[in-house]
């Protein structure tokens, strides 16, 4: 079955946004100075000329509470928009780099880590965000869709070296420290080049559009493999076991 191909798979430069767009893993929430108070109505009197002390009361109260409320949700707004500011200034303003003996694979170190670097044969836990730069960044599959049964993100867990996983990630995590969050693109000699590789989205129809669209036998023929089948992942180190 031949497949039509859809017009966001024209873009221009599908990399553009995607690459300067902040990191997808939520940034780490620093503590508030203050309990978020929700605010109460203000109290309006219905008699003008003489209010009573207790409506004075009332309303100084309730006047005191709002404020509080909004300089609370303003300092917590102005921590958390600097905080996504700088990342995605980082993001931007940083090259992309490329990882040695990676086969083209370009890196972009969007939170560096400080914990051990694992080495072939280790296991490894971690986040990412997937997506395809042939369907605008559409991403195809994240570890935080998948829940266990308390609600929970389940990351991903593979032993480095394997050859079960995708090089472009391998060769990705194995410069990487535990606590590092870290931007890649993968070109498709990198990438898939089987529907076995890991990792695999649980969604069928997400699967079945991914690998329909990177091995698209009449887009392969017409010679766009170059550009089918470049992924761009966010990869979070989470942890190893020697």
């Amino acid at each position: 079955v031949q497949l039509q191909s859809n017009k966001e798979d024209n873009a221009a430069d599908p990399l553009l946004c995607i690459i300067t767009s902040p990191p997808c893993f939520p940034p780490p929430h620093p503590p508030s100075p203050f309990r978020e108070t929700p605010a109460s109505s203000p109290i309006i009197s219905a008699t003008f000329p003489h209010p009573s002390s207790s409506s004075l009361s009332s309303t100084r109260s309730s006047r005191r509470t709002l404020s509080v409320s909004i300089a609370t949700t303003t300092i917590s707004s102005l921590i958390l928009s600097f905080y996504s500011s700088a990342l995605s200034k980082s993001a931007i303003n940083t090259d992309f780099f490329d990882l040695p003996n990676s086969g083209g694979v370009k890196a972009l170190d969007l939170r560096p880590g400080t914990g051990a670097t694992p080495v072939d044969g280790d296991q490894v836990v971690i986040h990412y965000y997937g997506r395809l730069a042939a369907k605008q960044g559409w991403r195809f599959d994240s570890t935080y869709d998948h829940k266990d049964g308390i609600g929970e993100p389940i990351p991903f867990v593979f032993t480095l070296g394997s050859g079960k996983v995708i090089s472009g990630i391998e060769a990705a995590v194995r410069s990487m420290q535990v606590g590092g969050t870290r931007r890649v693109i993968i070109p498709p000699s990198q990438g898939y080049q089987n529907t076995s590789q890991e990792p695999i989205p649980p969604n069928f129809f997400d699967r079945q559009r991914l690998f329909t669209t990177i091995f698209n036998p009449t887009r392969l023929a017409n010679g766009e493999g170059s550009t089918l089948g470049t992924l761009i992942f966010d990869i979070e180190l989470i942890s190893l076991r020697h």
